[in-house]
């Protein structure tokens, strides 16, 4: 395969090599386990059965997921399944304990997977509500050949500013990209999210955005953009940056203070984003994952303080 999965299009024969996201041919996933930590109508009660996939297309400098997402040893005790027999099992085994919902993390550099990782289910009598949870470098593409098999779309959409897209995560052009994908995921799904009678979502987008510290100028302007595609949107901003190792540049060596958080989020407000959460400022001490652990994250801890 001539890789083209994402929008960096690198065209590598992954039967032979890896790409610029380090993944070969063969899905391969660190681990899958019950997750309380995403938002409440994709987690519920009981959890998201998260499928953390191994790598990732942006590389982002800061990832707190970077054990995994850089992975260059294709012999790693943190790849426990590969191919898309031992993901399916592993995913019917893990949904006896969650909420019918699956979470694909990190998903786009294996979304030529996906469908078959449904339909693999689909075989066994299940059939989870879907949940692409992905960094918004995505390509219309990519995006238009998952729509039959994706529910509800859960994109980050980190930047506007190009040189802290390319200084960050090796994307200038991010802002351009996760703002066209997002346009089809909208397409694709609107703006509503429709619930259950448990209050479990099964059709929609949730938009993510984490603040960075010593960047609100750039959250401003996600939010700006969000707004003016629909005010509608279900938002989740994220407070929970924590620095994952030392040396990182600007001011990604410290956590978000207080001020900076009450100017995005008076902003989120003011705009007119009314549907979403926002996640309470303590969040930076939680949610920081072990995926030397299969069960990665802790439990019962909740992501965020609702809008609504």
């Amino acid at each position: 395969m001539k890789c083209e999965l994402c929008p960096k299009a690198c065209k590598a024969d992954r039967a032979v090599t890896v790409g610029f996201c380090g993944a070969s041919a063969e899905p391969e996933v660190s681990t899958i386990c019950v997750h309380q930590g995403e938002e409440p109508p994709i987690c519920g009660k009981k959890g998201i059965c998260n499928v953390f996939f191994a790598h990732c297309n942006l590389q982002c400098i800061y990832c707190q997921n970077g054990d995994i997402s850089t992975l260059s040893d294709p012999t790693s005790a943190l790849i426990r399944y590969r191919g898309v027999d031992a993901i399916v099992e592993g995913i019917a085994q893990t949904l006896k304990r969650t909420e019918n919902i699956v979470g694909f993390v990190t998903p786009t550099h294996y979304a030529n997977h996906i469908p078959a990782i449904v339909e693999g289910l689909h075989q066994r009598g299940l059939s989870p509500i879907t949940v692409y949870n992905t960094g918004g470098y995505e390509s219309i593409n990519t995006l238009q050949m998952l729509a039959p098999y994706i529910d509800i779309y859960l994109p980050d959409f980190k930047y506007m500013d190009p040189q802290l897209a390319l200084r960050y995560s090796h994307a200038q052009d991010y802002p351009t990209v996760a703002l066209k994908a997002l346009k089809e995921m909208y397409n694709q799904k609107g703006s509503a999210l429709p619930t259950d009678d448990d209050g479990l979502a099964y059709r929609g987008i949730i938009v993510r955005h984490l603040v960075l510290p010593g960047q609100v100028e750039n959250s401003l302007a996600v939010l700006d953009e969000i707004a003016d595609l629909s005010p509608n949107l279900h938002v989740a901003l994220m407070a929970q940056y924590f620095p994952p190792t030392e040396g990182l540049p600007d001011q990604l060596g410290r956590t978000l203070t207080e001020e900076e958080y009450a100017r995005v989020t008076d902003h989120f407000y003011a705009i007119g984003l009314h549907r979403g959460w926002v996640q309470e400022l303590s969040a930076q001490q939680s949610f920081r994952p072990d995926f030397t652990q299969q069960q990665a994250f802790e439990m019962n801890v909740g992501l965020t303080q609702s809008t609504n």
